[in-house]
């Protein structure tokens, strides 16, 4: 327990509303039968409201048979909390962690967070990087920059003066290392000036950091300018309100009527084309640093966004560290919580602003699903453990998914003011899983099927594949082609232009040779059996990339097949698994001179016949009751046997 029993049931009812309010999307009243968009005050009351959440749930109210006063309540009550600008500090957040003070167990759960320099030292020895870069701490307080953490990597020659000059921007930092001493480098650009001596000033600056990280033939460096060649925050948006409506359906009616667009749909929203070119990027990416043996440094206004996506997808490909749980979750917390990714304004949890809400870390998990969807035994977590750190973006009692920054963090906790009387809040990190899952549920988080240990024979890379009602990729067609193509320059102008705000147009297409270079060491990888313990690569080509169904689809009961699915296989592979299991036992046990005695392995999908193609979030009815998975951030669950009984129920532990 969190706290007293005698705030419990307060504090959980609160956490429940608030939870559905922070993850709403959209809201509509339903008047003679005709579903309008609802904002302001209304003079007419509606006989239905039916709120679309960013889970892609959608839920109903009936009000045809409330008296009008209550109408004007509930109605006016929804609006105003749904889609008034909030403070920080008003959020649920806050109260939760006042409410549980003092009693809260450590969160951390061997997920290493990047907030001592201790930290960030140990990452150097693991990747090797510590003779080429160092920890500095120049920034402790945050006196230098708050869009930076208070320690942070950068190469061993920089100076500290250099750090402080332009608070931080225009310097390169380090994020990982290959086991070949090349590193992958991220940098925000200089403030943008209009004044030529200024500009000069910045010119003169950033060509002695270039010299500092470039010196051939010891130190090549090459730069990727992710501000003007590569995908804008724009064109995700645009893809994912588009991608997002293929999903938010209210009845049988409308699923069927769409079902037959459904392809024409799935591509005019250009999701798949850009999770496409996300990956197709990190591989060009990654030939870079393990073909060619160079560095790589990303560039973008803030390094808070695109930089986050591409360095946590190269590091996801390349260091099999990144593919156990233990490890994801120290990738995230450093590249994206400690890279200062802007998660309150992403997520848009206090509805400011429209414009700044976009899904860039949802695109970076969808990116690693199509990873584990293709090759399963690589990773430790399942799609399943995804799934639900998807959902953990919206429940108000972490405070992981919350802050634009470290600095913005700690200010709002009281950590920065040491002498005040009263204590810093604690806030619960999303990666003490016992908060939100029974033991039970938490074995659905992890992989039977992953391979701990590389071995000298390796299976057929491809498994199977999951066959849906509706098809989840496009026909093999060929892919668009980005008017900004990505490509890299080593040449010292470039890199002060692109950072200075200057483009250059003559500059955008791609290089024929780099783009031979890429295709040739992606085709050689794929030509030879899979290490699941070294580079890892997707599959790109159209139908490779395909719709996140367990995500995207698990609300919608038409679009379920009960006892069918991965589900079905993935049940029959763990039985195979326990015999194999239940046989060496008694081998051992003979060999021993023993009896032999049996452990079961964990597993929550027997009776595969009950359970849905979605397991384990699906519904298979539009009013059966709760998934077994709870979606609201509390444990809810029974007993195994109850788990099995359910109707409600979801899919294939199928990355794994």
């Amino acid at each position: 327990m969190f706290y007293s029993s005698t705030n419990k049931r307060n504090i959980y009812t609160e956490g429940h509303s608030h939870q559905m309010l922070i993850s709403y999307s959209s809201l509509y009243a339903v008047f003679d039968e005709k579903k309008k968009p609802l904002f302001g005050q209304l003079k007419k009351y509606p006989e239905k409201l039916v709120i679309h959440c960013k889970d892609l749930r959608v839920l109903h109210f009936c009000l045809r048979y409330t008296k009008e006063e209550e109408v004007k309540r509930i109605v006016s009550g929804i609006i105003h909390h749904t889609q008034a600008p909030k403070l920080l500090k008003r959020l649920f957040l806050f109260s939760y962690a006042a409410a549980v003070h003092n009693t809260v167990t450590d969160p951390r759960n061997h997920t290493v967070m990047f907030d001592t320099p201790k930290d960030w030292s140990w990452e150097l020895e693991r990747t090797k990087g510590s003779v080429k870069y160092k920890t500095v701490r120049v920034n402790e307080g945050y006196r230098i920059c708050d869009r930076l953490p208070a320690y942070f990597v950068v190469p061993t020659p920089l100076l500290e003066e250099d750090v402080q000059r332009f608070q931080g921007h225009g310097i390169p930092i380090w994020c990982w290392s290959c086991h070949n001493g090349s590193a992958l480098l991220k940098m925000s650009a200089l403030p943008k000036e209009q004044d030529d001596g200024t500009l000069q000033i910045q010119k003169s600056f950033l060509d002695g950091i270039y010299k500092t990280i470039h010196r051939p033939p010891y130190e090549i460096v090459k730069t990727e300018d992710l501000s003007s060649n590569f995908l804008s925050l724009q064109e995700i948006q645009n893809a994912y309100c588009k991608f997002k409506q293929l999903f938010l359906i209210d009845n049988s009616t409308e699923f069927w009527d769409t079902d037959v667009k459904w392809f024409s749909l799935l591509e005019s929203s250009s999701w798949l084309d850009i999770i496409r070119r996300c990956l197709k990027k990190a591989i060009e990416i990654t030939e870079c640093l393990e073909a060619q043996n160079v560095n790589v440094l990303l560039l973008e206004e803030n390094a808070s966004d695109l930089c986050c996506l591409l360095s946590s997808l190269v590091q996801v490909m390349m260091d099999p560290h990144c593919r156990t749980r233990t490890g994801f979750q120290s990738l995230i917390q450093k590249e994206w919580v400690m890279g200062c990714h802007s998660f309150l304004d992403r997520c848009n949890h206090l509805r400011q602003s429209d414009k700044e809400e976009v899904p860039v870390f949802l695109l970076f998990l969808d990116c690693v699903w199509q990873l584990v969807h293709q090759h399963p035994p690589a990773f430790e977590f399942t799609e399943t453990f995804l799934t639900v750190l998807s959902d953990s973006l919206y429940i108000p009692i972490f405070s992981t998914f919350f802050f634009n920054s470290p600095h913005q963090k700690d200010t709002n906790m009281g950590r920065e003011n040491l002498d005040t009387q009263s204590k810093p809040l604690t806030l619960l990190t999303v990666w003490d899983w016992s908060v939100q899952f029974e033991p039970k549920a938490q074995t659905l988080l992890r992989n039977p099927l992953y391979v701990e240990k590389p071995k000298l024979e390796k299976g057929q890379r491809k498994g199977s594949r999951f066959k849906h009602q509706r098809q989840l990729s496009l026909p093999l067609t060929q892919s668009k082609s980005s008017p900004k193509r990505g490509f890299f320059r080593e040449e010292t102008d470039h890199l002060i232009k692109n950072l200075l705000g200057k483009r250059i147009s003559k500059l955008i297409n791609s290089s024929d040779e780099f783009q031979d270079n890429s295709r040739e060491f992606y085709d050689n990888w794929h030509s030879k059996p899979t290490d699941y313990h070294g580079l890892l690569l997707p599959h790109i080509e159209g139908p490779e990339i395909k719709v996140w169904a367990q995500r995207y689809l698990r609300w919608i009961p038409e679009a379920q097949i009960l006892g069918g699915g991965r589900v079905a296989t993935m049940s029959k592979l763990l039985e195979m698994m326990e015999e194999v299991q239940s046989l060496q036992e008694k081998i051992d046990a003979k060999h021993h001179r023993q009896e032999a005695v049996h452990t079961q392995a964990p597993c929550l999908l027997r009776n595969s016949a009950r359970l849905s193609s979605l397991f384990p979030f699906a519904l298979l009815q539009r009013h059966s009751s709760k998934p077994v998975l709870p979606t609201s951030g509390w444990k809810a669950l029974g007993g195994e046997d109850d788990l099995a009984k359910r109707e409600d129920e979801f899919v294939d532990l199928g990355d794994v």
